[in-house]
């Protein structure tokens, strides 16, 4: 399944800077960057529960906001790209 993963972290200490790189490393391990704040994760459900509980115990709660979107299977018909930057699929042939 598709899930989007959109956070917020506050940036105005060092240990908020620390949390935002961390909040986008665990992001970065589950799915790819699409905005600077924003991953789409194609996850297994196994996968999501960990990713899920891995990101919440990473933000401070009283400062940072996580917000996700599933979009399920059948994404594709869901997500609209337009401008800059081309999209990708994340079920696509990867080339290195």
């Amino acid at each position: 399944m598709l899930m989007l993963v959109t956070y917020d972290v506050a940036t105005d200490d060092a240990a908020g800077r620390r949390r935002l790189r961390r909040v986008a490393r665990l992001c970065q391990n589950f799915g790819q960057r699409v905005q600077y704040s924003v991953f789409e994760c194609d996850v297994d459900a196994a996968q999501w529960v960990a990713l899920r509980s891995q990101l919440i115990a990473e933000i401070d709660t009283k400062a940072d906001s996580l917000r996700f979107y599933r979009l399920g299977v059948n994404w594709r018909s869901r997500v609209e790209h337009v401008g800059a930057k081309d999209s990708y699929d994340p079920r696509g042939p990867l080339v290195f």
